[in-house]
């Protein structure tokens, strides 16, 4: 069997789980909480990183043995949250490539869409602080999507580079 047809096998039956787990998680979510913005926004931003985040899981677990590569799958999105999250310097320089801030943006972005009256100056402010504005969300989800399929592509060269099964 070529590695190709294996790769897409395996990505082809994965996306069931790519559409499941939003909607489990959102389904939490909304029970614990209310926020402003529509289920299908959220669902659409959580959709977008659970693609980018399953290239970057598959291509750990074809270049790490299995442990090494369960550690990195949770230490990376954590670090990189923690440094998307952060004002500095660096993080302007190197935040712009860091699919957390876009996840980040995309949500804001979606839930300030819905606020009104009085909010509605906070939000301006609050968006302007950040960088954000509230075209921005379209782009952030494209950022996302073009992450995730270059993610699936250096997990598909690694597997062809180390020939694993």
């Amino acid at each position: 069997m070529s590695s190709l047809a294996y790769f897409l096998a395996k990505d082809t039956v994965d996306h069931i789980n790519t559409i499941v787990k939003p909607a489990v998680y959102l389904s939490m979510f909304y029970f614990f909480n209310n926020p402003r913005s529509s289920i299908l926004d959220n669902y659409v931003v959580l959709l977008c990183v659970v693609c980018f985040v399953t290239g970057i899981t598959y291509a750990l677990a074809i270049y790490f043995e299995p442990g090494q590569a369960q550690l990195w799958s949770v230490l990376l999105p954590v670090v990189l949250t923690l440094v998307a999250s952060k004002d500095s310097a660096f993080t302007a320089i190197v935040g712009d490539y860091i699919y957390s801030k876009w996840a980040l943006e995309a949500f804001i972005i979606a839930n300030a869409k819905r606020y009104s009256g009085v909010w509605l100056i906070t939000r301006c402010g609050v968006l302007r602080k950040k960088g954000y504005a509230l075209d921005h969300w379209y782009p952030c989800l494209l950022k996302l999507i073009l992450l995730g399929a270059a993610s699936l592509c250096v997990a598909f060269l690694l597997l062809i580079t180390f020939q694993k099964k």
